[in-house]
């Protein structure tokens, strides 16, 4: 585990000291008229607040400022971006996504079922659109780091979709299995995905296709994060709500059960919204996963 600098605070996984925490005081102050979105880059470019790839960390910065203004340090700029953003959530639904006729052969008619990586922006818009015409919780940018996959036949026909996005920030049961402590889970709640969308297409009832495409998901996860990221992933966790789903392919797939959230948001330290209570099930990607989550040894 990182050793803690002297006179520093844990903020958004990483430590700050004064003199840090006043320059961000300072740039808010001196370009007020920046958006949330620019601020948070100036700032992770003078602090050097880079992912492994030298991306800038954005979202974690929006994140401190967020807590800084929370705590009366600094008082933000309107956030400018949200219309922009609205408007590019907003997907109608072309002939692209219209259903197609019934898939109900034996899987092997379909094999090798694979998953293709979803990236370039045209695919990107058609994953949206598909998922957000037939999924129940429709589509949502991810939060954070990302990716999307298709789920394919052996042809190249789409059956479905995946997305593993940012992990829950605190999970009482995930946490307590795992055996985090809080400043373990700031430091590395990255090394953790939450599988957030599962869509097979309502025509395609092809028995133990989800499974399949669980187990081919947590054979490529790492590899594709890496690649993008520049970092492995050492576990996967995924939220069932019991009402709708049974979590079949889940447990057919040898994810592990842990029992249910307590009702609340992913985001909980800002939200008290109540949500309803979901399973919680996760998948080890390696065998030495707590070592890697409590900053025992060194991950990949």
């Amino acid at each position: 585990m990182p050793r803690q600098p002297d006179d520093s605070v844990l903020i958004s996984g990483r430590y700050f000291d004064l003199q840090e925490l006043l320059e961000v005081q300072e740039t808010v102050h001196m370009f007020p008229k920046l958006s949330r979105h620019e601020l948070a880059k100036t700032i992770c470019e003078n602090l050097d607040w880079v992912t492994p790839t030298g991306q800038y960390k954005v979202a974690s910065c929006k994140e401190l400022l967020d807590k800084l203004e929370g705590r009366g340090l600094i008082t933000l700029p309107a956030k400018q971006e949200d219309k922009i953003h609205d408007n590019r959530d907003r997907i109608s639904f072309g002939p692209q996504t219209e259903a197609e006729p019934p898939v109900e052969a034996d899987i092997t008619n379909y094999e090798p079922i694979g998953l293709e990586p979803v990236r370039h922006p045209e695919s990107i818009r058609l994953w949206n659109e598909y998922v957000h015409r037939y999924h129940t919780l429709g589509y949502k940018r991810p939060f954070g780091a990302h990716q999307r996959y298709f789920i394919v036949s052996g042809t190249g026909q789409k059956l479905g979709c995946l997305l593993f996005a940012a992990a829950a920030w605190a999970l009482s049961a995930r946490d307590e299995w795992i055996g985090w402590s809080e400043v373990d889970r700031s430091l590395r709640v990255n090394l953790t995905l939450n599988n957030t969308r599962f869509l097979i297409f309502p025509w395609v009832r092809v028995k133990n296709l989800a499974s399949k495409a669980l187990s081919l998901a947590v054979k490529r996860i790492r590899h594709d994060w890496q690649e993008r990221y520049g970092y492995s992933p050492v576990l996967l966790e995924t939220f069932v709500d019991p009402e709708i789903y049974q979590g079949t392919c889940y447990r057919a797939a040898n994810w592990i059960y842990l029992g249910q959230t307590t009702g609340r948001g992913r985001m909980d330290r800002y939200k008290k919204r109540p949500f309803s209570r979901k399973a919680i099930y996760v998948y080890p990607l390696v065998t030495d996963f707590r070592a890697h989550l409590k900053g025992e040894t060194v991950h990949e």
